[in-house]
C-alpha cells in the first residue's frame, strides 16, 4: 500500500489544458490533480463569448462549483467516479525558487510555475508534473527541474500511419480490370482483397492497364471511379479524382481532405459544392480566424468587415480562380456573382457559423487543422437533414500555439471515424499549384 501511495502522481494543470478540454481533470485515473488559483483567474477572462474556448471555460467553472459543495477548494476533494484521485486549488504561496524573479517578468505563466514548484516542495515523496499545451511553458518548467508534459488524452500516437484514404494494388488480375470497366463494378474478391474500409479508394494496376475505384459499403462492391470536371476544374491526378468523387457522392455526408499547400484541397471542395449547388439551399465556406502574431482581430484597423477580410482573402481567391475559368459574359461567371449577392454562397469566419443549425447545406470548413477535437465535434453535431460537411487542411501546418499534428481536430476526426459508411477521407499528395510552389514544398 505504501508503494502504491508513493507511485501516485500529482498533475498540475495550466489554463491551456482547460481551454482544450474542460473535463481534463477527469482523465488522470487514480492520480491527484491541482489547479493553480491563477488558472481560475485566467478562466474568468474567457467565460464570456461564443467561441469554443469560452464554452470550455464556463463548463470547467461549473464542474469546480459542483465539486466545491460542502468542501473547501484549498483542501483535497475526491473526484467523482471510480478509481479517481483528488483535486485542490493551489493558492498563491512563496517557493524557494521564484520563477518571476528568474525570468524577470510578472506574468500568469510564472505564477503557475511557482504554484507547481511550491507543491513539489510540500510533497517530496510524490512526483509533481506540470501539464500544459504551451511548449514554451514546458521548457521553462524543465529548466527549473520541474517535470512537465503535454496533455496526451485524445492525441494520435503515430501521425505517419494515419489513414490516407487510398490503397495501391499492383499486378491485379487484368480480367478483373476489364470487367470493372465493362460493368462499372465488381466484387472485391476479384482483386484478391479482404473486405476493404468503407469508401476506401484504390489505384488498380496491371502491366498494361490501370483503373481508379472505390469500395461502396452499400453495395459491397468495388465501383469504377471516373475523372470528372466540376465547375471548370479538372482533376490533375488520381487523388484529386478521388476527392471530387467523394464530394459528389450523396451517400458520403462527412468528408476530410488533407494535403500540403497547393494540392487543391479548398479549390476542389468549392468547385464540387458549386457543381451540386441545386442539391443544397446554401453553400458555406468558412475557416477559423487564427489571430496574426497571436493578436486578436481587435488590433486590426477598421470595422469588423475590414478586420476579417485578411483572413477570408484566400477563400475569395479560390472563388475567383473558379470564376475565371469562364468568360465574364458567360452564364456560369454571372451565376457565381449572383450566388454571392444572394448569399447562396457564403464565405465567412467559422465563429459566425457556430450555434446555427445546418440543414440542407454544403458546409466547407477550411484550415480545419486549427480546430480542437471538441470544435470539430461541435460543428458535426450541428448537421441537419441533407447536410454535407467537408473539412480541409494540412495537419502539419498548425497556426495555433496549443495544437500540433497529433492533437488537432482534423487528425482526431480521421483517426476516429475512418471506416464509417457516411465518411470518406483522401490525402492529396501532389502539389498542382505551380512548379515553383512544388519546388518550395520539396526543398525549402
Amino acid at each position: 500500500m505504501a508503494k502504491k501511495t508513493k507511485d501516485k502522481k500529482v498533475f498540475v494543470l495550466d489554463t491551456s489544458v482547460i481551454l482544450y478540454a474542460h473535463d481534463a481533470i477527469m482523465n488522470f485515473k487514480e492520480h491527484d490533480v491541482a489547479i493553480p488559483i491563477t488558472v481560475l483567474e485566467e478562466l474568468d477572462n474567457f467565460k464570456k463569448g461564443n467561441d469554443t474556448k469560452n464554452f470550455e471555460a464556463r463548463e470547467f467553472i461549473r464542474i469546480m462549483d459542483k465539486l466545491s459543495l460542502g468542501h473547501k477548494l484549498q483542501d483535497w476533494i475526491p473526484l467523482n467516479g471510480q478509481a479517481k484521485g483528488k483535486i485542490k486549488v493551489l493558492m498563491h504561496t512563496n517557493s524557494k525558487i521564484d520563477a518571476e524573479e528568474i525570468f524577470s517578468e510578472r506574468k500568469p505563466d510564472h505564477r503557475i510555475l511557482n504554484s507547481a514548484i511550491r507543491l513539489q516542495e510540500e510533497l517530496p515523496d510524490k512526483k509533481v508534473v506540470l501539464v500544459t499545451k504551451d511548449v514554451n511553458l514546458r521548457l521553462k518548467a524543465k529548466s527549473l527541474n520541474l517535470h512537465a508534459e503535454d496533455y496526451e488524452t485524445g492525441k494520435i500516437k503515430n501521425v505517419s500511419t494515419l489513414y490516407n484514404g487510398k490503397s495501391e494494388c499492383n499486378d491485379v488480375n487484368p480480367d478483373a480490370i476489364n470487367l470493372l470497366y465493362e460493368q462499372g463494378h465488381v466484387d472485391f474478391n476479384q482483386f484478391g482483397l479482404e473486405k476493404p474500409v468503407a469508401n476506401n479508394y484504390f489505384i488498380l494496376k496491371t502491366q498494361r492497364k490501370s483503373g481508379l475505384a472505390y469500395y461502396n459499403p452499400i453495395s459491397n462492391l468495388i465501383d469504377l471511379v471516373e475523372k470528372r470536371t466540376v465547375y471548370g476544374i479538372k482533376p490533375r491526378n488520381a487523388e484529386q479524382a478521388f476527392a471530387i468523387h467523394a464530394i459528389l457522392n450523396p451517400e458520403i455526408k462527412l468528408l476530410s481532405i488533407t494535403g500540403v499547400a497547393g494540392t487543391g484541397k479548398t479549390l476542389l471542395a468549392l468547385a464540387g459544392a458549386l457543381e451540386q449547388r441545386r442539391e443544397f439551399k446554401q453553400i458555406y465556406l468558412a475557416r477559423p480566424i487564427v489571430p496574426l502574431s497571436n493578436k486578436d482581430i481587435g488590433y486590426l484597423p477598421g470595422d469588423i468587415k475590414s478586420k476579417i477580410n485578411p483572413y477570408m482573402e484566400p477563400l475569395w481567391d479560390n472563388l475567383k480562380f473558379i470564376q475565371n475559368q469562364f468568360d465574364e459574359s458567360s452564364r456560369e461567371y454571372k451565376r457565381l456573382t449572383e450566388m454571392v449577392d444572394l448569399e447562396k454562397l457564403l464565405i465567412t469566419p467559422l465563429a459566425y457559423i457556430r450555434g446555427r443549425s445546418l440543414s440542407n447545406i454544403c458546409f466547407i470548413v477550411d484550415e480545419a487543422q486549427n480546430l480542437t477535437p471538441h470544435e470539430v465535434k461541435t460543428i458535426i453535431t450541428r448537421a441537419g437533414e441533407n447536410t454535407k460537411i467537408i473539412f480541409t487542411g494540412d495537419i502539419y501546418q498548425i497556426d495555433t500555439p496549443y495544437l500540433d499534428s497529433q492533437s488537432n481536430g482534423l487528425s482526431h476526426l480521421i483517426d476516429r471515424i475512418q471506416g464509417h459508411p457516411l465518411y470518406a477521407h483522401i490525402n492529396l499528395e501532389k502539389g498542382e499549384r505551380s512548379e515553383l510552389a512544388n519546388l518550395a514544398n520539396e526543398l525549402l
